[in-house]
């Protein structure tokens, strides 16, 4: 036969906890669905930067579940008094859970001074240190989600992404300059390789004027091609298109490349040989 003297307090511990669940998800669902439609509502306005809203999400989450816990732990009697003995030693506690975590602090501190600094935001991309490059697709309290150009996602701790080197390809101009280095025989008149280099430049699709109105008065060129090395029987030739986002150059790129072999081969351009010399 149930004891209904205990069943009585256990069903309103579990009650009790059951309902601070519920409203704990409820509550979060809802704050998430509020700034989603607030950050949906401004992009629609403005042209806004949505990681101060992501991160926010991530920022309400961890406080709701946080007072979710401390909630459940003092609903159970139990667990109240052993919370109690614990603060009671504070001051070890403390110690000993500051050490544990200081991985985990360190990457929230660091992704509260990324939003604040904004050395970059969701959607821009990146470089991080020699080897990492991508879209920035999310920045939580503790890591950064960087998804590659092979559709993979690197996740970054924060506290290692804000002390390392950072290239951004967005941050304030997103247009890029992009060299593409030609080598050719000595013997090619520099003048006529300078000549076809800047007219196939000039007149790829996604190669941008970003000439101001006097240079344009002056003559300047829309493309500039130099001769910048003359050495091992070997000119290089360095053309400096312009386009309107890393996407964009990397297409000028390999297009131009293309392009720029088949044009030479047709007006009789030669391409230097490679030579070994043994001794």
């Amino acid at each position: 036969m149930i004891n209904n003297t205990l069943f009585g307090p256990f069903a309103s511990v579990v009650l009790r906890i059951v309902v601070i669940i519920i409203v704990s998800i409820f509550l979060e669902r809802t704050l998430r669905i509020i700034i989603g439609r607030v950050m949906r509502r401004s992009a629609a306005l403005v042209n806004v930067d949505q990681t101060r809203y992501v991160f926010l999400k991530h920022v309400i989450t961890g406080i709701i579940y946080t007072f979710a816990l401390i909630s459940i732990i003092y609903s159970i009697p139990q667990f109240k008094t052993l919370a109690v003995s614990l603060f009671a030693g504070a001051g070890i506690i403390a110690a000993i859970i500051g050490f544990a975590s200081q991985a985990a602090f360190s990457n929230i501190i660091s992704g509260v001074f990324m939003v604040i600094s904004r050395p970059f935001k969701v959607g821009d991309r990146i470089e991080v240190g020699l080897n990492l490059s991508g879209i920035v697709e999310d920045i939580t309290l503790r890591h950064t989600v960087i998804r590659n150009f092979e559709n993979r996602r690197i996740v970054i701790p924060n506290s290692k992404i804000s002390s390392d080197i950072i290239i951004n390809s967005n941050l304030y101009d997103e247009h890029v300059k992009r060299f593409i280095d030609v080598t050719i025989e000595l013997s090619n008149d520099p003048d006529k390789v300078i000549a076809l280099l800047m007219e196939e430049c000039e007149s790829h699709p996604l190669c941008v004027d970003r000439r101001t109105e006097s240079e344009k008065e002056t003559g300047v060129p829309k493309v500039e091609v130099r001769l910048i090395s003359l050495e091992n029987s070997e000119l290089k030739f360095r053309s400096s298109p312009w386009a309107a986002n890393p996407s964009d150059a990397y297409d000028l790129f390999t297009d131009l490349n293309v392009r720029i072999k088949k044009r030479f081969e047709k007006e009789g351009i030669g391409f230097p040989e490679p030579r070994r010399i043994i001794v």
